[in-house]
């Protein structure tokens, strides 16, 4: 590949990469590896919610990395290119041996820390949908200034912010 066209390529593998929107890049230069970051929170009634998410992520990302080894394979570079999903269901459900065995390939050798990671996610995906349920009945009912007291006035102002709006104290 000559280094005009290299460039050209990579321009155009970046839109691309950029336009699925991965949640993250890992790279391991040492192993030549790059990996492709996917969180997800999926409605986790069914038995299969999990492993039908996960199929969802592998088909959107597939046929670029396919490229990406394909190309890696065809010019000797020794790249690979893979992809690792951390899916959590909005109820707090998690498959963890999957998700630790998943942190664990990405460096994070120590149990303790995985495991810690792992509950924090459980406790962060619950927080965020009783933020979203909250938000919901906000939509749903007039009454803001009554529910928008029950939400921390920090998450409030952050979210609003981008609006140019500060939820004040409530007045007694």
């Amino acid at each position: 590949m000559t280094g005009g066209f290299r460039a050209f390529w990579l321009l155009i593998n970046i839109y691309h990469i950029i336009a699925l929107r991965p949640d993250g890049l890992a790279f391991d230069m040492e192993e030549k590896l790059c990996v492709f970051l996917e969180y997800t929170r999926a409605m986790d009634t069914n038995e299969d919610w999990a492993e039908k998410k996960e199929q969802e992520k592998n088909d959107r990302y597939s046929s670029l990395l396919g490229f990406i080894n394909h190309l890696s394979h065809r010019e000797k570079s020794g790249w690979k290119a893979s992809q690792t999903n951390f899916t959590t269901g909005v109820r707090g459900s998690l498959h963890t041996n999957q998700f630790l065995t998943r942190l664990e390939s990405l460096g994070a050798k120590n149990k303790n820390t995985r495991e810690a990671m792992g509950n924090r996610t459980v406790q962060k995906t619950l927080s965020m949908s009783d933020m979203i349920l909250k938000f919901f009945f906000i939509a749903l009912n007039s009454k803001t200034h009554w529910t928008l007291q029950n939400l921390p006035t920090e998450i409030v102002n952050k979210n609003m912010e981008g609006f140019n709006l500060h939820l004040q104290p409530p007045r007694l």
